[in-house]
């Protein structure tokens, strides 16, 4: 497929924004469709990407027959039935993390993927990132295995605000959400899927309905182990940051710097093309479809996180 990507993108706030200024760096791909909650403010995005065609209705966007893909950067509650209706309108799709918030869901958007024949992905944005991606390559080169990660995941998200401050139309979730980036990852760095889940919670907050505070314990196949802290609550640094604790060696990456255990920086500007961990996972979504095959982070690839998640919540439900 050598004729340039035409994409619609749903979700014009932070996430979407940035997903449009990666793929400002990617040849053959342009984006032709936003969609919005509100039409003026989507508007002015679109303008300002040189968008031609804006919306509030994202059926708007998948009758367009010029679009070959979208890309889902929208609440999560939406995220499995609009991932759905792309795929039943013949559309590739990568819809942004997590996949849905129930594993119903996310086994019915699995099993429909593979009935299209699409490309199907999910922003597991953590696979992407070049310091996660220079230990993978230690991991697989058999010169490092995990025996222990250590992840906090934490944001003062007292209010419903989203990454740039504005008020959100929709409520994040510590488990579905923040929790998937950790599950998928670990299993995906240990190789090993994972066999023990267990989860405590926080006090349910009483306008949000959320717990704010979250501790997750999980266990892969091959003896490894990982303790993850979450929190909205949190009135410090912000971000998540991840201690790998190895047979050689270990590893502190926050975000895309990556330092030894003894706090010596590791250099990995050179991992892959860019060091934006958005803008690789969507050049891997748009080589997927160029090339007819299965992306790194496939729905059915990361399905088995949605599994534990949906474990989890059971456990914490009970």
């Amino acid at each position: 497929m050598s004729k340039t990507i035409k994409v619609a993108l749903a979700g014009a706030g932070a996430f979407g924004i940035k997903h449009l200024d990666g793929i400002k760096n990617i040849d053959g791909v342009e984006v032709v469709s936003l969609i919005g909650r509100e039409f003026n403010k989507t508007k002015e995005v679109a303008d300002k990407y040189g968008i031609g065609h804006v919306t509030t209705d994202l059926t708007d966007s998948l009758a367009l027959p010029e679009v070959d893909a979208v890309i889902l950067c929208t609440p999560t509650q939406m995220h499995a039935s609009q991932s759905i209706a792309c795929l039943k309108a013949g559309k590739h799709v990568q819809v942004e993390i997590p996949l849905a918030d129930s594993w119903k869901d996310a086994e019915e958007v699995v099993r429909l993927a593979k009935e299209s024949g699409k490309v199907a992905m999910c922003g597991h944005t953590r696979r992407f990132n070049p310091s996660h991606q220079w230990v993978n390559h230690k991991i697989k080169a058999g010169e490092f295995n995990i025996q222990q990660m250590d992840v906090q995941t934490y944001f003062f998200r007292r209010t419903n605000m989203n990454a740039l401050g504005q008020a959100r139309s929709w409520t994040d979730h510590l488990l579905w959400h923040h929790a998937a980036h950790t599950v998928d990852l670990f299993a995906y760095q240990a190789g090993s899927p994972i066999v023990k889940a267990n989860a405590v919670q926080g006090p349910i907050h009483p306008a949000l309905g959320i717990a704010m505070d979250m501790s997750i314990q999980l266990q892969a196949a091959n003896g490894a182990i990982c303790t993850l802290s979450l929190s909205f609550n949190n009135d410090g640094p912000l971000g998540t940051y991840f201690r790998y604790i190895g047979d050689t060696g270990t590893y502190l990456a926050r975000y895309d710097d990556l330092y030894t255990g003894k706090e010596e920086q590791i250099d990995v500007s050179k991992v892959d093309v860019s060091m934006n961990g958005i803008e690789l996972q969507d050049r891997e979504f748009f080589a997927a479809i160029q090339e007819g095959r299965e992306p790194n982070s496939s729905v059915a690839q990361v399905l088995p996180c949605y599994k534990v998640l949906h474990s989890l919540e059971q456990q914490l439900s009970s």
